[in-house]
């Protein structure tokens, strides 16, 4: 019981909202010490998994990009395009990106991220299209806004890249179960993996539909 400390420490981490590169680092030094493993190994490990993984950090290349293209107006034009479209709802862009991005990781086509494509692009058309309806959108409603444009970028990402045979949700699950014993390949958890994706888009179609309703009820006001 005491090796899963690291679970402890990573759920404790979450709850106080402490950095969370730094309670995933602690957790594994944590487990790795309880395990008899020496500092050394431990940090020997930590580094050979960051050299192999290091292509992991090539997305932050495009934060400086991203940051110039928000300072010269890139959420405003977002928003007034929206504003510009006539029927175009919140809950409508939030599904028609659920869509979208859950076919892109199916295909394994990286065009998806919290920090690359919602924040500066998603968010501010879904903002866009509500403000055009309530011109006094309250911040509780902002807010559920911001939550759901965040968790449609996960049902998509997450259910729909194990939908491609070669992505690393799917070669993680492989080699999971096959050192677990059970005998599958990646074109048998690929095939697997496609209902459970058309059914997380489906729910998050109908959650993003349920927002629109939501919004239409308070008129964009508080709950």
């Amino acid at each position: 019981m005491l090796r899963l400390i690291g679970v402890v420490i990573i759920v404790l981490g979450f709850y106080f909202r402490l950095d969370v590169l730094g309670v995933v680092i602690a957790a594994g030094v944590v487990t790795g010490l309880v395990a008899g493993i020496s500092i050394v190994e431990i940090l020997e490990i930590l580094g050979t998994a960051f050299v192999e993984n290091r292509y992991m950090s090539v997305f932050l290349v495009t934060l400086p990009a991203i940051g110039v293209l928000e300072r010269y107006g890139l959420r405003q034009r977002a928003a007034h395009l929206m504003s510009k479209i006539r029927g175009v709802t919140t809950g409508k862009v939030l599904a028609i990106y659920t869509v979208f991005r859950t076919i892109a990781s199916a295909f394994s086509v990286r065009v998806g991220g919290h920090p690359q494509f919602v924040r500066p692009l998603i968010l501010p058309m879904a903002e866009g299209a509500a403000r055009k309806k309530y011109t006094n959108l309250s911040n509780y409603s902002n807010q559920e806004i911001k939550g759901l444009s965040g968790a449609v970028e996960n049902y998509g990402n997450f259910y729909g890249q194990n939908v491609f045979v070669a992505s690393g949700g799917t070669l993680l699950i492989v080699g999971t179960l096959q050192d677990l014993g059970y005998d599958v390949s990646a074109i048998e958890i690929a095939a697997a993996s496609i209902p459970i994706a058309v059914i997380a888009t489906i729910i998050g179609v109908v959650q993003c539909l349920m927002l629109d309703r939501k919004l239409e009820k308070n008129k964009g006001g508080d709950r």
